[in-house]
């Protein structure tokens, strides 16, 4: 292991920060984002995208995860002054999506297991590219002139399916969380293959314990995330406000079932918006506030106050602290 430095922290953009800091924490948020897959959605706009983050912070937010992965529009230089001007903690993200996010021709698609993961590596403890995509000698800086660091690993699948240039993102991710101790976040599609996804990761030698399953709430099987966590995995709880899949009500009443199973130490919450026309400053709604605003005090009163507390504070800043 060659991280031993790094330990017991977590990496914002802003530099590290004590975990017992953090504060309220949603798991998974974009601040900007550009996808094929979203035409006419793109996250692009610095002022707008700083208001938004205003009403995150307002709504009971003290920290929040930056969940946009190399390729999709990142702009980490943005993203350190929205943290500087509204005093969120934001953890950046490297890695890469999964593949139906990148289009034949793609750069994102030229990487080796091996060039992957030295990027992966360079965006953890030299810092992110001004300009997605570039090489990391023209470095994004905060005003303070330090390097922007990303404080997350990310990797995406298919819909129970891994494709080659997944496989190949998870290998890169699994040697880059063993050389630095970052932690890892995977999405799935749907909620689909998390013990499949944990498996091989296993075999990459990435602890469940360091694992988020982001969109594991996409499935509202309880057994199945009771068995997830019962394994040390992190789940990734994102799906409150998105009506045409699934209720609030019905996301309330799974979080109540697993928290009796299982209790709360396992589960993150975060809104996964990710969309400008869900985002108020971009004029749409619900907006980064739905979570913190309308979901949390149903919540609340569901499960209890300090049960939230505990998905908000102690499993974020356990989950994103490097080992």
């Amino acid at each position: 292991m060659t991280h031993a430095t790094s330990s017991g922290m977590i990496r914002t953009v802003t530099g590290d920060i004590d975990p017992a800091t953090l504060g309220h924490a949603s798991y998974h948020e974009h601040l900007f984002q550009v996808s094929p897959l979203l035409p006419g959605d793109e996250l692009d706009n610095e002022a707008a995208s700083l208001e938004e983050a205003v009403l995150l912070r307002d709504s009971g937010f003290d920290a929040t995860v930056e969940a946009t992965p190399l390729g999709l529009g990142r702009q980490p230089a943005a993203v350190a002054r929205i943290a500087e001007a509204t005093r969120l903690s934001i953890v950046h993200t490297t890695g890469r999506h999964r593949e139906a996010h990148y289009p034949s021709g793609h750069w994102a698609h030229a990487f080796s297991q091996d060039t992957l993961f030295q990027r992966f590596v360079s965006d953890l403890r030299e810092g992110l590219p001004l300009i997605d995509g570039e090489t990391p000698s023209n470095p994004a800086t905060t005003r303070d002139g330090e390097p922007v660091r990303a404080g997350l690993l990310k990797a995406g699948i298919g819909y129970w399916s891994i494709s080659l240039f997944e496989q190949v993102t998870l290998e890169a991710v699994g040697k880059a969380h063993r050389e630095t101790g970052a932690p890892v976040m995977i999405h799935l599609e749907h909620g689909s293959a998390a013990h499949e996804v944990l498996d091989l990761l296993a075999t990459l030698q990435v602890p469940e314990r360091s694992v988020a399953l982001a969109h594991a709430d996409r499935s509202l099987d309880a057994g199945l995330h009771v068995s997830l966590i019962e394994r040390g995995a992190y789940l990734g709880y994102d799906g409150m406000g998105r009506l045409k899949s699934q209720s609030d009500e019905e996301l309330l009443s799974l979080t109540g079932r697993v928290v009796e199973a299982v209790g709360t130490e396992r589960i993150l919450l975060g809104g996964d918006v990710a969309r400008s026309s869900r985002y108020i400053a971009y004029g749409g709604m619900p907006g980064l506030e739905h979570l913190g605003k309308r979901y949390l005090p149903r919540l609340r009163e569901k499960i209890g106050a300090q049960a939230v507390e505990t998905m908000l504070k102690t499993n974020a800043a356990s989950w994103l602290t490097w080992i």
